[in-house]
């Protein structure tokens, strides 16, 4: 036991931080608000490295245990899995951090809990889907197994990405979601309660960008909510460089230090930038009085409260998982459950008159064709592995390699510049250069090139099998497509009779150098050597012989996930790539016992596919056993049960602007989208049939809420044991507001042998059925009829029942208070957003004048006879409009200004009511020109 009070494992956490707190000088404090976190060396406090990646499996560090990525992970629906994953990755944390020290993380940013909302998205990989519900209950076991259940020592702890809104890779650093309130409570904040709440989370991490004209890292509501409401138990850290783009992209504040002050003020403890930068502008903060040591003394209590409780103050022998070590890394557990987890993920699409599982005793020949037929891809957030099984080699040892083929489908090409009529060579050696000096083709002077869609292609070259990579100069050098900027993407663009000039990942273009024929960056095109593209051998004639030789084909498509979305980038589109479609097809037309197997990291538009091609296969990049996985499936050695995360729509056509983050008025996601789709949100096939039988329902009166409990029957019809996931939903009629066609509130997976049947309970409490009641600001359940459905999948009801409950009726509302005009029931889509206004409130901003916000079932009486509104105008004269009972309806008030000092700052105007209204009446303001508007009341 050591000799200061912080070092006795005995005494009370909060006495301890208090303890350490006050022997820190104020320098030392400073030093340990960013992420690397200086050592304090006479107090025995070592140096910490606050982050480090876990999405699916511990990464960055080395060789470790890897996950499907958790869009598939999420495609499990098995919550105890997701446990047993957490508890491995929690696992190798550890024994990272005993080999590595300091530079191995304890504090892990994991999971990614932001709402896929959008298939576009670039991020789409790291989260957990569409729904809030499948989102919470899945990352909150993830992040129970990550933490361990130690009453006080964490195994490591969790770090939640990225509060919130945070769904647009374009401009991410300067743009602002526009989220009113019922959006915001009812949907983007449920999906990160839970786990604060249920599986007290550590940590969780702000987003790069604002939220109603606010960033995410000086948002009010990261201590109001995350801390107050909530309850988080750690600290809040901010995203990398985000603290400086504040300044540099979002132009928010001015200064380094005014940024500092604003984040530690409203609920940042630990900032992710230079080190130097952050101790710098926090001591700038504290010098022009814009922080105190007690809004640094508040931060510090909040990281070290985790870092107690990781142990890095006690004696090894007091924490249970002190002797976690490098050994407990990449166990045989550890592959056995990456094998399950892949399994799992794997999600039936479509199986037209039971095609799959193949049967291996009656195939003798089997092609396995495509670019994702033999390749095993890693992400951004991946870590190292150990070993890797693809597809082709799983296939293979199920069937013990007879008469089993691979065609990657690619064409393989000569390049010859025109410039001195040579053709791009590799000739090997230590820099592996790309030189115009081959005069013949030769194994040398050839590559594989594949096309991924929207002008990108890679080549790998055939000397060595290496992709080319166009960092400094270009080089054959890459094992893998695997850097930020994807330097190893290359758009190929076409000046006609196979001519092409080649531009590069930053913009630039390639040119040859007369002197040695080395290939060189050049900015503008005018500049561009010239190529001619010499067709060695063509990808898809390859695979349609490969295909008609065969008893049976596998096609396998997809996406690299470095290119054409990622962190950074947004998708183009949902289709597959144009070159993988025409693969299909022809692959298809040659033979038409074909099987398709998606690799990917998104939902994707297959819509011919889905109309041609028998059976499909869905599983996103899913790791070391993805081959051994999709192998077990195929063959029919395990019966898939995957559910997908995600609607899959039939084309972008259907979805909103990726930036416009209103689910309810852009109908966005299952819950709301009411058009038609691929795959409905829950859908995946399996291998035999259940039946769902005797749905009972009881509801029970408590004290405090009402519990609803459900009770049905399940059972395994059909001829193959199988999992199942049974999936609860439920809506509401007759409602006040616009409510969601269906909302997934419970599920369970659950594995039933042939004739098993297994009795099922879901408990619903009442409060699940409520929404965020804006004319009161708070929520609120209403009396009526709730529709209770049970099934496999969003559209595949198999169970339903309307209940009533008594709530209560929502009052009409009375605008002679001051009225929020966020607080708004309808609006013109795409005109209105809201923004920052007076005193760091949210105000409604108007665009245009097609602008106006609604508010419906308001009580009018004679007693009002005037309109008053807190506005920031922008120009002189006619504001804003109130009308009734339509857009365009009747005007009973009119306000403006013709006052200059009016303009372009905050000022209440009013105006007299031109006529009597009396009675219930929607309520339409419009308005006449751009303008921010805070509040309105009538008196």
């Amino acid at each position: 036991m050591g000799k200061y009070p912080f070092e006795n494992p005995d005494l009370p956490l909060e006495d301890r931080v208090e303890d350490l707190i006050l022997r820190l000088t104020l320098e030392e404090k400073i030093s340990l608000l960013p992420t690397q976190q200086a050592a304090v060396e006479r107090l025995g406090i070592r140096e910490y490295s606050v982050g480090g990646e876990a999405a699916h499996g511990v990464a960055w560090v080395g060789e470790a245990t890897v996950f499907p990525q958790p869009i598939g992970l999420a495609c499990t629906w098995d919550k105890d899995l997701l446990y047993k994953i957490g508890d491995v990755i929690g696992t190798e944390a550890r024994a990272y951090y005993k080999k590595l020290g300091s530079k191995g993380g304890l504090t892990l940013w994991a999971p990614t809990v932001d709402m896929a909302r959008d298939p576009r998205w670039g991020r789409t990989e790291e989260a957990y889907g569409e729904d809030p519900c499948l989102t919470g209950e899945l990352t909150t076991q993830l992040i129970n197994g990550m933490q361990g259940d130690h009453p006080f020592y964490l195994k490591m702890g969790a770090t939640l990405k990225h509060f919130f809104a945070n769904n647009n890779e374009y401009n991410r650093g300067t743009s602002s979601a526009s989220i009113d309130p019922r959006n915001m409570k009812e949907y983007y904040w449920n999906a990160f309660k839970p786990s604060i709440v249920n599986a007290k989370t550590c940590c969780i991490m702000t987003a790069y960008n604002a939220v109603n004209g606010t960033p995410c890292i000086v948002d009010p509501i990261l201590n109001d909510i995350v801390k107050g409401e909530w309850g988080l138990p750690g600290f809040i850290v901010t995203d990398a460089a985000d603290f400086s783009q504040t300044v540099t992209m979002h132009g928010y504040y001015s200064s380094y230090y005014e940024t500092a002050a604003a984040a530690l003020k409203n609920g940042v403890d630990c900032i992710t930038d230079e080190p130097e930068l952050v101790i710098e502008s926090v001591r700038g903060a504290l010098s022009n009085g814009l922080l105190e040591e007690v809004d640094i003394d508040n931060a510090l209590r909040n990281i070290f409260r985790v870092r107690f409780r990781l142990g890095q103050f006690d004696p090894e022998s007091c924490n249970p998982y002190a002797g976690i070590s490098e050994e407990d890394i990449c166990r045989p557990e550890h592959r056995r459950l990456s094998r399950e987890a892949a399994k799992k993920s794997v999600v039936l699409l479509k199986n037209e008159e039971g095609v799959l599982p193949l049967n291996r005793d009656n195939i003798n020949s089997i092609a396995v064709i495509g670019p994702l037929g033999d390749v095993v891809y890693t992400d951004w957030y991946s870590g190292t592995l150990p070993y890797k099984i693809t597809p082709f080699k799983g296939i293979g040892k199920k069937t013990d390699n007879k008469a089993i083929t691979f065609t990657e489908g690619c064409d393989c090409i000569a390049l010859k510049s025109l410039d001195n009529d040579r053709y791009i060579s590799v000739r090997g050696g230590s820099d592996n250069v790309l030189r115009a000096e081959g005069s013949t083709i030769g194994i040398n002077e050839m590559f594989d090139v594949t096309d991924w869609g929207w002008g990108n292609f890679t080549l790998k070259s055939y000397v060595n099998g290496k992709f080319v990579n166009g960092a400094e100069s270009l080089t054959a050098s890459k094992e893998e497509v695997r850097s930020w900027f994807v330097e190893e993407s290359f758009n190929m663009i076409s000046k006609g009779d196979d001519i092409y000039i080649i531009k590069i990942w930053d913009g630039k273009y390639i040119t040859v150098n007369k002197e040695d024929g080395t290939l060189l960056a050049v900015e503008s095109e005018e500049s561009a050597s010239r190529f001619k593209l010499e067709l060695l051998s063509d990808g898809i004639k390859n695979a349609v012989a490969s295909a008609q030789g065969a008893d049976v084909s596998i096609v396998f498509v997809g996406n690299n996930p470095y290119i054409n979305g990622k962190e950074n980038y947004d998708r183009p589109d949902i289709i597959l790539p144009p070159a993988q479609e025409k693969l299909i097809e022809a692959v298809y037309a040659a033979n038409p016992n074909t099987v398709m197997v998606v690799v990917g990291s998104y939902p994707f538009a297959i819509n011919w596919a889905d109309k041609n091609i028998p059976a499909i296969l869905y599983t996103s990049h899913a790791g070391q056993e993805i081959g051994s996985a999709l192998a077990d499936i195929i063959f029919g050695d395990y019966s898939p049960a995957g559910r997908l995360n995600m609607t899959w729509y039939k084309s972008m056509d259907q979805l909103p602007p990726i930036t416009d983050y209103d689910i309810i008025k852009g109908n966005r996601t299952y819950m709301y989208f009411d058009g038609d789709i691929l795959y409905p949100f829950g859908h995946g096939l399996t291998y035999t049939d259940f039946k769902y039988s005797n749905l009972k329902i009881d509801v029970e009166n408590s004290e405090q809420d009402k519990d609803i409990k459900i009770t049905f029957y399940i059972e395994n019809i059909g001829k193959r044991a199988s999992d199942e996931v049974v999936q609860l939903y439920v809506s509401a009629d007759n409602s006040r507001v616009k409510r969601p066609l269906k909302e997934l509130k419970c599920f369970e997976r659950i594995h039933l042998d042939v004739g098993e049947s297994k009795r099922m309970d879901f408990t619903l409490s009442s409060k699940e059925l409520a929404f965020w009641d804006v004319t009161r600001e708070k929520f609120c359940i209403e009396s009526g009829f709730y529709h209770i459905m049970i099934g496999s999948s969003s559209k595949d009801i198999r169970l339903d029942k309307i209940i009533k409950i008594e709530g209560e009726k929502i009052p009409p509302r009375d605008l002679t208070y001051r009225t929020k005009a966020l607080n708004y029931d309808d609006y013109s889509f795409g005109h209105i957003a809201l923004g920052e206004g007076e005193e760091n409130k949210t105000c409604v901003i108007a665009k245009d004048k097609e602008s106006w916000i609604a508010f419906n079932d308001v009580q009018f009486s004679k007693r009002i006879d005037a309109f008053e509104v807190r506005a920031f105008a922008y120009t002189k004269g006619d504001l804003l409009e109130v009308r009734i009972d339509d857009p365009y309806g009747e005007i009973i008030a009119k306000c403006y200004t013709e006052d200059e000092e009016k303009v372009h700052s905050w000022e209440t105007f009013s105006c007299k009511i031109t006529q009597t209204i009396e009675g219930n009446h929607n309520l339409y303001i419009r308005f006449t020109t751009p303008l921010r508007l805070n509040w309105f009341r009538f008196f």
